[in-house]
C-alpha cells in the first residue's frame, strides 16, 4: 500500500502548483520528485469533460523543472502537466557499458514503474481529468522510459513524444500515436526508430531538426529550439499529418 497525500492536501497543493512537489513511495522507499501544473482554463475541466494529463519525464542529469517551455505550452493546450525526476542521489549512476539497452534496462524499468505509480495515485484524487488516455513526454533517457512503457502494453498510454530519446524501440503499433523529434548531432540506436515503411504503417512520425543538439531539448537550450519544439507539438496535437510537422 503506497502512502500519498489526502484529497484535500492534493487538491490545494495542486491549486497553488508550489506545495506538491514530491510523492512517497512506501513500498520502494522513495521520494519521488513531482511539479504539478494545471491548464490555464482550470475551471473547464470537469468529471463529465475531464481535461487532459500529460507526464514529463526528464533527460538524465536534467532537473525535472527544467521542461516548463513544454508544460507551459500543454498548460495552454489544456493539460494538466506532471514533471517527474526519476533519479535520486541514492540510484546507481546510469550505465556507460555496452549493450545500453542491457546495462540500463533496470533504470528504464524503475522509470516505467515510478511513472505507473504516480498515476495509480493522482488518478483516483483528480477526477476531473483524464488520466485514461495519457500523453507521455520524454526527453533522452526520459523518452527511453517512455517508449518502455509504451511497450508494455498498459492501455492508459495514448501518445509518447520523445525529444531525441537514442536506446529503446518505439513501440510499434497503431493504438499509440507516437512522435519522435529528434536533434542531428548523434543518431539513434539501431531499431529504435520506426523505419518509413512503418511509420506509415503505424502512422508515427519522426521529425528532425537540423542543427539542433541533443543537450538542449530543455529549458536550458536556445529559445529557437524551444519554440521549434513546441510549434511541432502543437501541430501535431491532435495528430497532424507528418509531412505537415516536417515543414515547420
Amino acid at each position: 500500500m503506497h502512502h500519498f497525500l489526502s484529497a484535500f492536501a492534493l487538491l490545494s497543493a495542486i491549486s497553488t502548483q508550489t506545495e506538491l512537489t514530491s510523492i512517497h513511495d512506501t513500498q520502494r522507499d522513495r521520494h519521488i520528485p513531482v511539479e504539478v501544473s494545471t491548464p490555464k482554463s482550470v475551471q473547464n475541466c470537469t468529471q463529465t469533460q475531464p481535461c487532459k494529463v500529460a507526464f514529463i519525464s526528464a533527460g538524465y542529469g536534467v532537473e525535472h523543472t527544467k521542461y516548463q517551455f513544454i508544460s507551459s505550452q500543454l498548460n495552454q493546450l489544456g493539460y494538466l502537466t506532471v514533471a517527474i525526476g526519476h533519479e535520486l542521489p541514492s540510484d546507481p549512476p546510469l550505465s556507460l557499458e555496452q549493450p545500453f539497452y542491457k546495462t540500463r534496462m533496470e533504470n528504464w524499468q524503475r522509470g516505467a514503474t515510478t511513472v505507473d505509480l504516480v498515476r495509480s495515485h493522482l488518478a483516483p484524487e483528480l477526477s476531473n481529468y483524464d488520466f485514461d488516455h495519457l500523453l507521455l513526454v520524454g526527453h533522452s533517457n526520459g523518452g527511453d522510459i517512455s517508449a518502455l512503457l509504451g511497450q508494455s502494453g498498459e492501455k492508459y498510454v495514448n501518445t509518447i513524444i520523445t525529444l531525441d530519446h537514442r536506446r529503446v524501440p518505439l513501440p510499434r503499433t497503431d493504438k499509440i500515436n507516437i512522435l519522435s523529434i529528434r536533434a542531428s548531432d548523434f543518431p539513434a540506436d539501431p531499431d529504435v526508430l520506426p523505419s518509413d515503411t512503418e511509420q506509415q504503417n503505424y502512422g508515427s512520425c519522426i521529425v528532425k531538426i537540423d542543427k539542433s543538439r541533443h543537450n538542449d531539448m530543455s529549458d536550458y537550450g536556445p529559445f529557437w529550439l524551444k519554440e521549434r519544439i513546441n510549434k511541432i507539438i502543437v501541430k501535431y496535437l491532435p495528430y497532424s499529418n507528418c509531412d505537415t510537422l516536417q515543414k515547420l
